[in-house]
């Protein structure tokens, strides 16, 4: 919430936003971002034009289903930079983080614009995904800095490969769905690089292992559900 000016009398004095304050601001992000009403701050990159019929019955469900992993993987992100953020006090990788956390909105609202197209619908366990993604934000940010960005450069490089296995294995024909997730991994490239250059340090083996597995949970989970 933005700091307000009050006045009472012949001073004025600023009030600062305090503890409850950020807590629903959070909420209210959580909430656009869980009923789709968040906005996009770039345009749609989705301009080839589809032809009709273009996609048969079954290479429609895949490409949805796909769309729909992505889109979980944008409410994680938002969620997860959001909490990093949340905890991190330091002024530079808190705008870092929070940079990424705005571009990773852009990629939410594409993603469900293009399931929107196809027919489809985001995860119903968007909710959990969420809630989740934000208290391993908030864990990560406790750990340091250097961690913290460490944090967020393995789940870009992680996210990375999953979106290079998304367009190798999307119907060759989905030129719409294939320009949106380029874009994303474009961008996704950059906030990696971004927190490596800011700092970050490499996780230890264990972390990223973990780090897989439950991305590997979520992602099949979330094609289907």
């Amino acid at each position: 919430m933005p700091t307000t000016l009050s006045r009472s009398g012949p001073a004025s004095f600023l009030r600062r936003a305090s503890p409850l304050d950020a807590l629903l601001a959070e909420a209210d992000r959580a909430l656009r971002v869980l009923s789709g009403s968040a906005s996009a701050g770039r345009p749609y990159p989705a301009t080839v034009e589809e032809a009709p019929q273009a996609l048969s019955v079954q290479e429609k469900r895949h490409a949805a289903g796909l769309m729909r992993v992505n889109h979980v993987g944008e409410v994680c992100a938002q969620a997860l930079y959001r909490g990093q953020a949340s905890v991190c006090r330091e002024p530079t990788p808190r705008a870092l983080l929070l940079n990424a956390a705005a571009e990773e909105v852009d990629h939410l609202v594409w993603c469900n614009r293009r399931l929107e197209e196809l027919g489809s619908r985001p995860s119903l366990l968007n909710p959990l995904w969420y809630a989740g993604s934000f208290a391993l934000g908030v864990m990560a940010s406790v750990a340091g800095v250097p961690r913290n960005l460490g944090f967020m450069a393995e789940t870009e490089k992680q996210v990375e490969a999953h979106l290079e296995e998304h367009l190798r294995t999307l119907p060759v024909q989905d030129e719409r769905s294939r320009q949106i997730v380029q874009k994303m991994k474009e961008d996704e490239a950059q906030h990696r690089a971004s927190a490596e250059q800011a700092g970050g340090v490499p996780l230890p083996g264990p972390v990223k292992t973990a780090m897989r597995g439950m991305s590997k949970v979520m992602t099949s989970t979330a094609y289907w559900i």
